[in-house]
């Protein structure tokens, strides 16, 4: 299996440090508000590669962790404005993200950290890179000395002068250099905090993904996965807390990278008013079809989401759901081997779709239809029953459908078209759309 290292900037034959134990970690959410779908991508991208790994090592010996950060200033200024708890903010939109992405098939990681149960790692930890020179405290701030790692920078290749624009939000006077960042800050009587060393406060949000992957992974990892937009400089700063905490050659081993997700061809943004939250899609769509259209381009590029991409992918997968509906139940089979070689060469969704309807245009036996499903078990798609997919919306049966068709059929033949059309609008008004082409008459849920 190849996985493209971001790191080293080329794919590599994925080889774990210790293959009854592959251990990979992906940055979770920040809960304080519903989850877009940006934030759907790298959730459904980095559940096939923990589906991968299952497949190729073993369910059990794969340790995916993805972390919840339930404190942030962003959370704390809408639990202030609500007049509730920032708890309480945390777990209202952690509940609603785990169903969202739940609908789109993403499977629970074997471990979920949450940032407040883990401060007091997180003070360790800074404590150690106070003791070992890399970190300093200024004014009730611990900071991180960037100019103490001599490797910082190689993960994003940032030149110094761009590593100090992108540290601009956090330049103070108590700053020893421009770029040092924040490990841990002080927090006012009205805001949650902890006690510290340093009094009372709370941790910076790199330092939060360093203290928790140590806890639950150790110091270092196979894979560190998450959007291109934590390249830096989030990533960036954890391998430099972590690796000079440890002292080691490495933080992660392979880094991963989703691209980022367009609407429309423009970047999503609250300006523009383009931001569309996964919930709303849900309400438009079966979840298998939003996740289809997730890994409908290479994960390492960008996606441009439309209309068009759902109501495409939708019907993918109609397509699909049709031909296994065709098949006999009852065989066994492996995933096609053309299939699982495409998601094998990093994770190359779209030749692995190919190569699914490939097989599908000649499937026809039980075992086929049990090759497609055990596909569609490491894409997380075709998990319903063909007729329950087939059905849909609608208020009648697939053969109920068929029925009405072929009655339809008849009525043009007889030339009684008031009957022909008031099938197909009786069928329309179920959500079932009727195609005519010269093969014959197919339908779908629209």
């Amino acid at each position: 299996m190849q996985l493209y290292n971001s790191l080293a900037a080329e794919k590599q034959v994925f080889e774990p440090a210790d293959p009854s134990r592959v251990t990979m970690y992906v940055c979770g959410p920040t809960v304080y508000n519903f989850a877009h779908i940006g934030n759907a991508r790298p959730a459904v991208v980095f559940d096939l590669l923990y589906r991968l790994l299952r497949r190729r090592y073993g369910a059990e010996h794969v340790v995916y962790a993805r972390n919840i950060t339930d404190i942030d200033d962003k959370m704390m200024a809408a639990a202030k404005q609500r007049g509730i708890k920032t708890s309480d903010v945390a777990a209202e939109f952690e509940a609603a993200y785990l169903a969202d992405m739940g609908a789109l098939g993403v499977m629970a990681p074997n471990i979920d950290p949450h940032c407040t149960h883990h401060v007091p790692e997180m003070i360790a930890m800074a404590e150690t890179l106070i003791a070992k020179g890399h970190a300093y405290e200024a004014e009730g701030h611990v900071l991180f000395s960037v100019p103490s790692f001599d490797d910082y920078g190689n993960l994003s290749r940032r030149s110094r002068d761009e590593q100090v624009a992108g540290a601009r939000v956090e330049v103070a006077p108590f700053k020893r250099d421009p770029a040092d960042f924040v490990l841990w800050k002080p927090s006012s009587d009205d805001q949650d905090g902890w006690e510290s060393p340093w009094g009372r406060g709370r941790p910076g949000w790199h330092l939060e993904c360093s203290a928790m992957a140590e806890k639950h992974l150790g110091d270092v990892i196979d894979i560190h996965g998450g959007g291109a937009d934590l390249k830096f400089p989030h990533h960036e700063n954890e391998i430099a807390q972590s690796r000079c905490a440890h002292g080691a050659d490495a933080f992660a081993r392979y880094w991963m990278h989703n691209g980022f997700v367009n609407v429309d061809a423009e970047k999503m943004s609250k300006s523009i008013g383009n931001v569309l939250l996964a919930r709303d899609l849900l309400a438009e769509a079966p979840g298998e079809a939003i996740r289809w259209a997730l890994l409908s381009a290479h994960y390492r590029q960008p996606l441009d989401w439309s209309d068009t991409l759902l109501s495409q992918s939708k019907r993918n997968l109609d397509r699909l759901y049709r031909t296994m509906d065709g098949l006999p139940e009852g065989g066994t089979a492996e995933p096609p081997a053309a299939v699982l070689a495409a998601l094998e060469d990093d994770l190359n969704t779209p030749a692995a779709f190919a190569a699914l309807f490939q097989f599908a245009r000649t499937a026809k036996t039980a075992d086929d239809r049990a090759a497609m499903r055990a596909a569609g078990d490491l894409l997380g798609v075709l998990q319903e029953t063909p007729s329950d997919w087939l059905s849909g919306g609608a208020k009648v049966d697939p053969a109920e459908i068929e029925r009405l068709i072929e009655e339809r059929l008849e009525a043009r033949k007889s030339k009684d078209f008031a009957t022909a059309d008031r099938i197909r609008d009786e069928l329309a008004a179920k959500g079932v759309v009727l195609e005519d082409a010269a093969g014959g008459t197919t339908w779908r849920v629209g």
